[in-house]
């Protein structure tokens, strides 16, 4: 397999650049959640014995180095193809090809896992509306926002950064006043980045694999490469500061949540800690808290579908995946329409199928028979959201591993200039992310494993052995 670069102008329909700097860092915004750390808040202060913001804080340094890497490759190919092109032309179009792969899987989980837990928390709201009537809900309007074009996307990105936004401020008005309601000594308020009767360096790491997961997902914003303004410049400003900006504001929100609570208290239930802890600062709280997350995946699924349906685009249009099909862009609004579609159908489909094979899982193989109403709750409940959430992530640092490597090739190996600046965030990146992979469940593993193997396996078909070429379009910046 062998790779051409092209830049043949108005040759075909593209994607219209629209987005500034700033309708990107609300997509990395909206896609991470700015409530990102609320969501498992409880799983990480349980697994780190209370030491959430030092756990998120040094994650965000480590994601800082892969952002950079995929903030300069965007600057040398500013394609939709994301990280599927970056490997592909500094690396191998093959191993390209496998990273492409890996992070479709990825990508097609993430709407997919948002789809099923919007679902589970719109019928806690709505208990009489069934849940897999949720689950079709959400799925349709997803693709229905998604088909209106990427600018109506960013406006609704705008809305939902503007509420969720608002919703963290009062959080933090709601703690202050409650925080010092009360007279404290110093340690009181040093607490939450290191207390000594908890500590341990055990804990602290396995709390900080877990919190890197929140910041999955801004390498969505180099699939708009081709729909952004200048991004040769602005993927890497974007990428960049969204990775700081999540990780500063979760680090808040964190340490605000455990000076509210300190970790030697239970929570009543560890998957809906934060709303107990912002409940207690004001009781309105925790119905609040529990609107506010279902907007936040509400976002991130809808940004997820964009990210999905760009990368399939980068892939078709590469002839990686079939072109006619995948490689199509819309007349009217200048989107992959089809890829759109298809994504929202592998996240209605694959929201009832998790759900059912975690169910069976969970009932069949347990203590508990597969009986009728068994089977009526796994359908309308969340057995299957963390199942798809370990899946997520064995993709997603194959992708990033990849990137890591491209990088380091193209600015340090290749280059004639040896500057630190380049060699050190690549390896640090790729070695921080391949130490996660290694630790990923074994279910996480065995699905990703089939998935790859399945995928290799078309590969091998769509390309002859891999002896096809693939063409790699650098679109004009209009």
């Amino acid at each position: 397999m062998s790779a051409e670069v092209t830049t043949t102008p108005n040759a075909s329909l593209r994607l219209r650049r629209t987005l500034t700097l700033t309708d990107l860092i609300l997509y990395g915004i909206i896609v991470i959640q700015p409530v990102a750390p609320m969501s498992v808040f409880g799983v990480l202060s349980d697994r780190g014995r209370g030491h959430v913001v030092t756990a998120i804080l040094i994650a965000m340094v480590a994601m800082l180095f892969t952002g950079i890497s995929y903030g300069r490759m965007a600057r040398a190919y500013p394609s939709a193809g994301s990280a599927f092109t970056y490997v592909a032309q500094e690396v191998n179009p093959t191993v390209g090809y496998i990273t492409g792969w890996s992070m479709v899987m990825d990508y097609m989980l993430n709407p997919l896992i948002c789809t099923v837990w919007c679902a589970g928390q719109a019928n806690q709201f709505a208990p009489g509306v069934p849940a897999w009537i949720w689950k079709v809900f959400f799925a349709v309007v997803f693709t229905l926002f998604n088909l209106r074009g990427i600018k109506t996307s960013a406006r609704i990105n705008t809305a939902m950064a503007i509420a969720m936004g608002a919703v963290v401020v009062a959080i933090f008005v709601a703690g202050a006043r409650y925080i010092f309601g009360a007279p404290h000594n110093a340690a009181y308020f040093t607490r939450p980045f290191y207390d000594p009767s908890t500590f341990s360096w055990g804990g602290l790491f396995g709390c900080t694999s877990i919190a890197v997961l929140t910041y999955i997902g801004f390498d969505g914003i180099s699939t708009l490469s081709e729909e952004a303004e200048n991004p040769r410049r602005n993927i890497l400003l974007a990428t960049v500061l969204t990775c700081f900006v999540i990780g500063v504001l979760s680090a808040v929100e964190a340490y605000v949540a455990q000076l509210i609570w300190p970790a030697s208290q239970p929570f009543p239930d560890i998957n809906t800690a934060y709303s107990y802890i912002a409940g207690r600062a004001w009781a309105p709280l925790f119905t609040i808290v529990g609107f506010t997350l279902l907007l936040a995946n509400f976002g991130s699924g809808l940004g997820a579908q964009i990210g999905a349906a760009r990368l399939l685009y980068g892939m078709g249009r590469s002839n990686a995946l079939p072109k006619s099909f995948f490689g199509a862009v819309d007349s009217k609004h200048r989107i992959p329409r089809n890829n759109v579609f298809l994504v929202g159908a592998v996240a209605l489909i694959g929201a009832f199928l998790l759900e059912v094979v975690a169910g069976y899982k969970t009932y069949s193989l347990g203590s508990s028979p597969l009986t009728w109403e068994t089977a009526k709750k796994i359908l309308n409940g969340g057995e299957a959201y963390g199942l798809g959430a370990e899946m997520l992530n064995f993709g997603a640092l194959i992708a990033f591993m990849g990137v890591n490597i491209a990088a380091l090739l193209r600015y340090y190996v290749r280059s004639s200039e040896k500057k630190l600046g380049f060699l050190i965030p690549p390896v640090l990146g790729f070695v921080i992310c391949l130490g996660l992979w290694l630790n990923l469940s074994r279910p996480a593993i065995i699905v990703g494993s089939i998935w790859m193997a399945a995928g290799i396996a078309f590969g091998v078909w769509k390309t002859k052995g891999f002896r096809e070429q693939l063409s790699f379009e650098v679109p004009p910046e209009e």
